[in-house]
């Protein structure tokens, strides 16, 4: 089977002009997962954030998947594609010929044929996963699992800048709410 390359720089750009306007974190992964399904011409796309606590991934975002398959149950890194939790991508060409899926009858289900997960991080630490789901069996390239894992990681940068802004505004907005407290009090 031939290995194409569906990569370009094309693509980095309009995904890296969707994180850097957006501030939102919802928003921002949302439209990531719509363009890279588009883009890539896959099947569906999740965005999870991993839960340091329970060590489940919790979807963020997705797009191209039925409700049903999305909630289907938790993902557990231990039993789900451990290589997220490891920050090593994992790369099932054909679901059909794995036994490494931790729901494999909602993947058949599914109408899934492939599926690509790379782990996010931030400082070299897993806090999520980037999964690609196919329609076919997919023999993605190394050139474009090695492009992914870049992509990857500007995700877990976008995800962090989000968090610490939402924060400061936080702050922010109770710092002016304190203040206000202060000009009624004098007056």
């Amino acid at each position: 089977m031939s290995v194409d390359k569906k990569i370009d720089f094309n693509l980095f750009k309009v995904v890296f002009r969707a994180m850097a306007h957006s501030e939102d974190l919802d928003i921002m992964t949302n439209q990531l997962a719509q363009l890279l399904v588009a883009a890539l011409d896959i099947k569906g796309c999740t965005i999870f954030a991993l839960n340091p606590e329970s060590r489940e991934l919790e979807a963020l975002a997705n797009f191209g998947l039925s409700s049903d398959y999305v909630f289907k149950g938790p993902v557990l890194t231990e039993r789900s594609l451990a290589g997220d939790a490891n920050g090593v991508p994992t790369i099932i060409s054909d679901v059909h010929k794995t036994d490494r899926l931790q729901y494999p009858e909602d993947a058949e289900k599914e109408g899934i044929g492939a599926i690509v997960s790379i782990p996010i991080r931030f400082h070299e630490k897993p806090i999520g996963a980037l999964r690609l789901y196919h329609h076919d069996v997919w023999n993605i390239s190394d050139d474009d699992v090695d492009s992914l894992l870049v992509l990857a990681e500007s995700i877990g940068i976008a995800m962090n800048f989000t968090r610490t802004l939402k924060v400061l505004k936080s702050i922010r907005y109770a710092i002016n709410d304190i203040d206000g407290l202060h000009i009624l009090e004098s007056d």
